[in-house]
């Protein structure tokens, strides 16, 4: 696993045998960094990493100046290594050991970026709740995008707030965003009222 952009790019990281995960290749991980390099600059971003398992995102957005980042997982080893790898290359990351639904029934932060990489064999329900309990509870700001990353057999394309999606190899990555028409009838609105 290597940091493919920023500060650290090329740099590599080991994560120890017999963690539950399966990082986002390389490939994918450099695609997925262009579509949102054409969207936001990376500098100061507030960022979630949902289902981070390695951190291998999180440690993408800190080499690219992005903080602070909060990186959720349910799993010990994975949140022991992030921690470790966040102290040694001084990322601001901060590391929640959390089953990642009640994380997000009682967050109350809001994100530029939200990224979530849940199991591919969760199923369809499952993958819809993730989305649900983000916009339920605000926890995107206005101009922000969430991005979930899925196999082709997981359809995400009719939920509300989503954009787009892109495909690379046998992954998915299916795009979120407040619509541009909520934000310019709340405008009107306003403009209105004053």
């Amino acid at each position: 696993m290597r940091i493919i952009s920023g500060k650290y790019k090329g740099r590599r990281i080991s994560p120890p045998k017999g963690l539950p995960v399966r990082p986002t290749t390389d490939m994918s991980k450099e695609a997925l960094f262009n579509v949102l390099n054409n969207h936001f600059n990376f500098e100061g971003l507030k960022i979630l990493d949902l289902f981070a398992g390695t951190g291998n995102i999180s440690y993408e957005f800190a080499s690219r100046g992005s903080s602070p980042i909060t990186s959720v997982d349910g799993d010990f080893g994975c949140v022991k290594f992030i921690k470790q790898t966040a102290a040694e290359y001084d990322f601001n990351i901060a590391v929640t050991k959390s089953d990642i639904f009640k994380f997000l029934e009682r967050n109350n932060a809001t994100y530029d970026i939200i990224f979530a990489d849940p199991p591919y064999n969760f199923d369809q329900a499952t993958f819809e709740k993730i989305v649900l309990l983000i916009f339920a509870n605000n926890s995107l700001n206005d101009d922000g995008m969430m991005v979930i990353e899925h196999s082709k057999y997981t359809k995400l394309d009719h939920l509300t707030h989503f954009s787009f999606k892109k495909t690379y190899g046998g992954s998915i990555f299916s795009f979120f965003e407040i619509e541009k028409g909520e934000q310019e009838i709340d405008e009107e609105t306003d403009g209105e009222e004053e």
